[in-house]
């Protein structure tokens, strides 16, 4: 199974990050043991000093495809969950000066915790799905799915030009401003329409 992740969908992270905002969607890819499920702690790694949350809605493929109309995209999948991108932001910004690749700084082991719960996407309005972040009891990270500069179907539309997407793979759909970072004694819980879909700590 692949996890792809899109960077930048939101204009507002986009603006604190100092970056542009795309014409088309940006993705890169996490190995399967970037995955951290069940509510399992993670482990902040000693390799970096200023680990940062990205909250994200995430996208569970459910049929194989390849060169998928963006009007048959919603076909593919039927769920939607929770997850963060966690992000080594010291290694990523030397990667930037350095203008080398970031899977260092995004794809290292448990730098993809998703919900094991996933609603059902009949439940939802998929064009205004609320989600936010509480880092121990305080909200930190607030979005919508309204938000998003390229939504669900055009990412995946997008995404199998390039690939062919299989069962079970997961699509992290990008955050919203308020990324920080995160210390050791930290608890982590998301939220989608007030409904607890994860809830950590970082050890």
């Amino acid at each position: 199974m692949k996890i792809i992740c899109i960077g930048r969908n939101y204009s507002d992270h986009a603006k604190e990050m100092n970056a542009p905002t795309p014409e088309k969607p940006v993705f890169f890819l996490k190995p399967d043991v970037a995955l951290l499920t069940k509510n399992a702690p993670f482990y902040y790694p000693d390799f970096t000093k200023d680990l940062h949350y990205e909250c994200e809605l995430v996208v569970r493929i459910t049929r194989m495809g390849k060169n998928i109309d963006e009007q048959f995209a919603h076909k593919y999948y039927d769920e939607i969950g929770l997850g963060i991108d966690f992000t080594a932001r010291d290694l990523q910004q030397q990667c930037k000066e350095q203008g080398l690749p970031w899977e260092i700084a995004k794809s290292f082991e448990h730098s993809a915790p998703v919900s094991e719960h996933f609603i059902p996407k009949s439940g939802l309005d998929l064009a205004n799905i609320s989600f936010y972040l509480e880092k121990n009891g305080q909200e930190v990270q607030r979005g919508s799915s309204a938000d998003m500069i390229f939504n669900i179907d055009k990412i995946i539309a997008y995404i199998s030009q390039f690939f062919t997407l299989k069962t079970g793979d997961l699509i992290y759909t990008g955050t919203p401003a308020g990324v920080g970072p995160v210390t050791i004694g930290d608890q982590l819980k998301g939220y989608i329409n007030g409904t607890l879909l994860f809830d950590f700590g970082v050890k």
